[in-house]
């Protein structure tokens, strides 16, 4: 019985689970919808959404906006219009500084029977942010019964996941210091980072007074109200805000009325400061913000517009190297400014400090000179005298040692935060540019003079290497010359018989005047190309500042500039550095280092070493040999007889001067030179010095131009000898 009782139940088990299964088999029947035209079927097959996906990306990457939105499900379409579907993404693409986007589908899932989600990797390539992943993206689609086939159920989501509820990408950038520079002692500095501004933060919903702060912001960033307004408005009310930046002074002035009317907060910034102590404003020069046609590069290379950069001097020219490279990160933010996710960053890289090649106690004495020079002359030539200049170069490697414009001015008051305050700065500025002296120009490279006895040497030069002189030649001084009109000597009866050398010493002009002469019958071409050929009237090949060429006449220049035929009467004039000839210091000093060194012209550098302050420097200052210039036998022998006598022996033009100096014991090689300022004569002459020192182991050159101030001799060379003497026997020379 007991058998029999579980085989019954067993089998009524068994017809239950049948039973059951029967009933959900029905159920299943039941539930499936019986396909109809208006479904169209072919919307629900997987490979038509993953086709549509694919275009969709494939469109994303290409750019082509307008092929992504037709892939867009009408629903979607009318919650987002075509223009801010652009917009979104434009916008984004700015704050990522983007560049381009690669994808890589990986999975294609049916959630539903009208959802299928792609599955897909991102790579995104930025132009400031490098390259970064983001990975486990998702794309979904949807049946569209209006287009009749899958369609992207795209929102801002689609762009980056987070990107919902008015969530938007930013760009938080990180600008580096900018760099110091240094002498080339690696110990003074002369530009830097220590000045310190205030930058004015606002909250717009907590302004107490809106249009009253507007007006009072504007007056004191000196900016537009609607600029003010644009910067506030662009951002949510919540945000607290960098509205501007005002220096010290203007921060103690404003501070209280900011802090009632704006509810304004502060922060500290640094911001340049120039040793003004340092006399380099003409090499360092100043900084400021960028021009309008600057901008797009700037913004390219991740500063904002009102970042600040070199506008002049080695701040200019070394402006990259000085400002490092900015980083930052990329983020999510929400509506109200929290971040939600960071997409990735950048470490930015630091400035490099720059090294020059200035001896700093030598450039200090030099601007000294010049200075007292002036003080001392102001009864005799100084109040007719706009400004001089003073250079010296290490005749072995191009290295400038010292770089003297006179007058001078203060960087500092150029600076957009000044130190001594805006107002002061601008009464400066407006002073410098009304002072006809020019205080701005720096007349070592870009202030062009005749040259006049200087120019000597080079008529020298190409008498005797171009074969039209012998080394022997020998020429009665009368201290007359007529062969086109009286031309006279400065020494009254002439100097009699001189030799290539000796009236190089002499500096006895009717030799030049029939030098020039016979050089012009041999070829009128040839004056003019030996100057250009030891570098007159061209670039030095200097990087770091600008430079004027000037101009050496020929006769191509004369017919083309000024429409007549060339004669030996210009060459005389050019013979002895007159006519519209007209050089720059800069040249002159390079001209005598290759004199100095054997013949070489190496191109002029202020910057010696780059790098980080602790880190081992990077020489960039190599001696650069731009041309060696050729000497025939005994020509470099005789023009340096002639230079070195000019210091030494009592028919020297200088040699007075240099009578009871140290300097004699290690010898000085140097021509005078007076240039004729032309006008109505009642302008002095420009005064002229070149030299170089030792004699025998030649280490610098040094070369004094003095605008209209006098004679070469009495003017120029007794400040050449103070320059020589402060850098052989000054107590703190630097000659690493």
């Amino acid at each position: 019985m007991i058998w029999i009782d579980w085989m019954r139940r067993f089998y009524w088990g068994i017809l239950l689970v049948l039973f059951v299964l029967s009933a959900c088999q029905a159920a299943e029947e039941a539930a499936e919808p019986i396909p109809t035209l208006a479904r169209l079927p072919s919307a629900y097959l997987l490979e038509d959404a993953e086709r549509v996906a694919l275009n969709f990306l494939d469109a994303w990457q290409s750019n082509k906006f307008d092929e992504m939105y037709a892939l867009v499900a009408a629903a979607n379409l009318e919650a987002t219009p075509y223009d801010d579907f652009v917009a979104l993404y434009e916008n984004t693409y700015d704050e990522m500084t983007f560049e381009s986007v690669t994808v890589n589908a990986n999975s294609l899932l049916r959630e539903a029977d009208e959802i299928v989600v792609l599955g897909y990797d991102a790579h995104f390539t930025t132009r400031l942010m490098g390259e970064f992943d983001d990975m486990r993206r998702e794309l979904r689609l949807v049946v569209d019964r209006t287009a009749g086939e899958w369609r992207v159920a795209w929102t801002p989501a689609d762009i980056f996941r987070e990107m919902v509820g008015g969530a938007r990408v930013r760009f938080d950038p990180v600008i580096p210091n900018r760099a110091n520079i240094y002498a080339r002692d690696h110990v003074t500095t002369l530009a830097d980072q220590l000045g310190r501004v205030a930058v004015i933060r606002v909250i717009r919903q907590s302004i107490p007074d809106y249009e009253g702060c507007l007006g009072l912001l504007s007056a004191t960033l000196n900016r537009p109200v609607d600029e003010i307004r644009s910067r506030l408005e662009a951002r949510p009310a919540s945000w607290l805000i960098d509205v501007g930046v005002i220096e010290a002074q203007r921060y103690v002035e404003t501070r209280n009325v900011l802090e009632s009317t704006c509810g304004a907060t502060f922060g500290d910034q640094p911001s340049r400061r120039y040793n003004a102590d340092a006399r380099m404003a003409h090499i360092l020069g100043y900084v400021g913000y960028p021009d309008e046609s600057d901008i797009p590069d700037m913004e390219a290379a991740g500063f904002p517009q009102d970042a600040i950069i070199g506008r002049s001097g080695v701040e200019a020219s070394w402006d990259e190297t000085l400002r490092g490279h900015p980083g930052g990160r990329l983020v999510i933010v929400s509506p109200d400014g929290e971040v939600v996710r960071e997409l990735t960053n950048v470490t930015a890289q630091p400035g490099l400090s720059i090294y020059l090649t200035i001896d700093p106690a030598l450039q200090v004495d030099a601007a000294q000179i010049l200075a007292d020079a002036y003080t001392q002359a102001k009864d005799t030539w100084a109040p007719g005298s706009r400004g001089a200049a003073a250079i010296v170069m290490d005749v072995n490697t191009g290295e400038i040692l010292a770089m003297v414009s006179y007058p001078s001015f203060d960087n500092n008051a150029y600076n957009p935060f000044p130190t001594m305050g805006r107002d002061e700065a601008q009464r400066i500025i407006l002073a410098n540019s009304e002072d006809p002296r020019r205080p701005e120009l720096n007349r070592a490279t870009q202030g062009t003079y005749p040259l006049g006895s200087v120019m000597k040497t080079v008529t020298a030069y190409t008498a005797a290497n171009a074969g039209v002189y012998n080394l022997d030649f020998r020429y009665t001084c009368t201290g007359v010359w007529n062969r086109d009109i009286i031309r006279t000597d400065w020494l009254a009866g002439g100097h009699g018989v001189v030799t290539l050398s000796s009236a190089l010493t002499q500096s006895c002009n009717p030799f030049f005047y029939e030098a020039g002469y016979n050089i012009n019958n041999a070829d009128p071409s040839l004056l003019p190309g030996y100057a250009h050929r030891v570098g007159l009237g061209e670039h030095t090949g200097l990087e770091d500042l600008p430079e004027e060429t000037g101009n050496i006449q020929d006769p191509d220049w004369k017919r083309i500039n000024l429409g007549y035929d060339w004669t030996f009467s210009d060459a005389v004039n050019l013979a002895i550095g007159q006519g519209e000839m007209l050089v720059t210091p800069l040249q002159v000093v390079r001209w005598f280092s290759a004199l100095a060194n054997g013949g070489t012209l190496y191109r002029p550098q202020l910057v010696r070493e780059v790098g980080l302050l602790g880190d081992a420097l990077r020489p960039v200052s190599e001696p650069d040999a731009m041309t060696t210039l050729d000497f025939e036998p005994g020509v470099l022998e005789m023009l340096r007889q002639g230079l070195c006598d000019v210091t030494t022996q009592s028919y020297g033009t200088a040699e007075y001067v240099f009578r009871n100096s140290q300097l004699q014991a290690l010898g000085v090689c140097g021509k005078t030179g007076t240039a004729q300022a032309g006008g109505d004569g009642t302008l002095l002459p420009f005064a002229w010095f070149a030299a170089w020192a030792p004699r025998e182991t030649p280490q610098i050159a040094v070369v004094v131009l003095v605008e209209n101030a006098g004679e070469g001799s009495a003017v120029a060379a007794p400040l050449a000898r103070q320059i020589l003497e402060a850098y052989f026997f000054g107590e703190s020379r630097v000659n690493n």
